[in-house]
Parts: C-alpha cells; sequence; structure tokens
C-alpha cells in the first residue's frame, strides 16, 4: 500500500503527534496552538483530513498515528528524487553535496554508508 501524501502543515501535526502518542485530541489541539499557534479547530480539521486519508486514526478522543515518521520521510524522498532530480541518486547527492559544508566526519558517515 502506498503511503498517503501528507503536506507540510499536516507534518508538522504528525512530528507532535508522534512525540507524544497516544494522545487525546485536546491535548493534541493544546500542544498544537503552543507550537504552531494554532487554534483547535484548525487542528481538528487537521486531524480529520488526516484521518480521511489514512494516517492517523481516532477511537473515541485517542488520536494515534498509522503511518511512522519514517514511512513519511521516505515517501517523500522518493518523490522528491522522482520530481526534482530524474530519479538519479548521483544527482541528488551532488546537489546536496554542494549546498553544504560538511565536516570530513560527515563525509566519512556519507561514505560508509553508500560503500554499504
Amino acid at each position: 500500500m502506498a503511503v498517503p501524501k501528507v503536506f507540510e502543515s499536516e507534518y508538522r501535526l504528525c512530528l507532535i503527534l508522534w512525540k507524544n502518542e497516544p494522545i487525546s485530541r485536546a491535548k493534541l489541539a493544546k500542544l498544537c496552538n503552543e507550537e504552531l499557534g494554532w487554534s483547535r479547530t484548525t487542528t481538528y480539521t487537521v486531524i480529520k483530513r488526516l484521518g480521511d486519508r489514512g494516517v492517523v486514526k481516532t477511537e473515541g478522543s485517542i488520536v494515534t498515528s498509522l503511518v511512522s515518521k519514517e514511512e513519511i520521510q521516505l515517501a517523500e524522498m522518493d518523490e522528491m528524487m522522482k520530481k526534482t532530480f530524474e530519479n538519479s541518486l548521483p544527482a541528488f547527492i551532488t546537489a546536496f553535496a554542494k549546498q553544504q559544508d560538511l565536516s570530513d566526519a560527515e563525509i566519512e558517515e556519507i561514505r560508509r554508508i553508500i560503500e554499504k
């Protein structure tokens, strides 16, 4: 099954959810207000949208994720690779490396990852 698309504002809610789940809708709304400046109704609307797409579930008033942070990140990376870098990992790595000031330790870590 494909991972549902999660948009930027929805992802920000998910970050809060992943850190605190399972969590009540009211507590999640309070955290979203504190961290994102969202109203309760905005939070509930985003929870509903994510629920409709199968990203979260609400049982009673408790919200839990159905999709992990890693699954969302990988799906987003796949989409970006296809859309922006014509599905070329070398093109992505080249663009990334040009924009970063990588330390020797980071370069060595990337080298180890690639060799695996």
